[in-house]
């Protein structure tokens, strides 16, 4: 969530950085572009088997996504350095996903992924 086609922001480094570590990808953005093999979408597409959403909205920009981001139905919630959110975590516990505070591209660079 928040992916980017811009080299400078962590969301487009994370979206590469999981597809050289092997594991497939649906972005999610403001804008649709394709990242290398991935295409961000704009939408809020019914998608399946997702394990985890890694989150690069602000609190505030989450707010629209709760119900979808829950209803997804993953394993956990990663919210990455500025991205954190104790509302949308309590809501995410409360249904058994694991709510993570932690950098995407570190967890990637040190194998805890």
């Amino acid at each position: 969530m928040g992916a980017s086609a811009n080299p400078e922001r962590y969301s487009y480094l994370a979206i590469n950085k999981l597809r050289a570590h092997g594991h497939p990808v649906e972005a999610i953005g403001r804008k649709a572009v394709q990242v290398k093999d991935v295409l961000v979408r704009t939408g809020t597409d019914s998608l399946k088997d997702i394990d985890t959403v890694t989150m690069y909205l602000s609190a505030e920009n989450q707010q629209p996504y709760y119900d979808y981001i829950l209803g997804l139905h993953p394993k956990r919630i990663i919210f990455n350095p500025g991205a954190e959110n104790e509302e949308l975590a309590a809501k995410a516990k409360a249904l058994g996903i694991y709510p993570q505070e932690a950098c995407t591209l570190v967890l990637l660079s040190t194998g805890q992924y």
